[in-house]
């Protein structure tokens, strides 16, 4: 005999159990109930962001395919890094029908907040393949210092 959680819902009403069984296999297989629109930030999609340090510096890889530098922005103010950009829709020749598209086009905006020790007067970035590489030194007294002890 199987255990099964007990709903309140209205047990004589065969479409509500219809339902809810639906949005079960649903969860079960993380299927979107709703069809995802097209632009970025209605989708809850943003451009995948490493940050790594080292004792030099932070360093920021942001993913940016099929973007060029001129459509990408980055700024800071009160230590808090934006990258802003666009990506425009190449839209193909044919006149066929999207079965499925995973692409995406329009604009975006990631932000990071900065810690205090870091030199925002001499941080570098590249694009270079798709990759945004942002390099942000730290100052002289966040870097690792060694200290030579003497012993008498």
């Amino acid at each position: 005999m199987a255990i099964t959680k007990w709903k309140k819902e209205n047990q004589n009403d065969p479409w509500t159990e219809l339902q809810t069984l639906q949005n079960e296999i649903n969860d079960l297989f993380n299927v979107d109930r709703y069809p995802s629109s097209s632009g970025l930030f209605d989708r809850n999609v943003s451009p995948a962001m490493d940050v790594f340090e080292d004792e030099q510096a932070f360093n920021i890889s942001c993913e940016l395919p099929g973007i060029e530098q001129e459509e990408v922005e980055i700024s800071i103010a009160a230590n808090v890094l934006t990258i802003k950009g666009s990506k425009n829709d190449e839209k193909e020749a044919n006149s066929g029908k999207y079965y499925r598209r995973e692409t995406w086009s329009g604009t975006f905006q990631r932000t990071l907040s900065l810690p205090v020790s870091v030199d925002i007067n001499k941080i570098e970035a590249e694009l270079k393949n798709g990759i945004l590489l942002v390099t942000i030194p730290k100052t002289e007294e966040a870097k690792p210092k060694q200290i030579s002890v003497k012993v008498k």
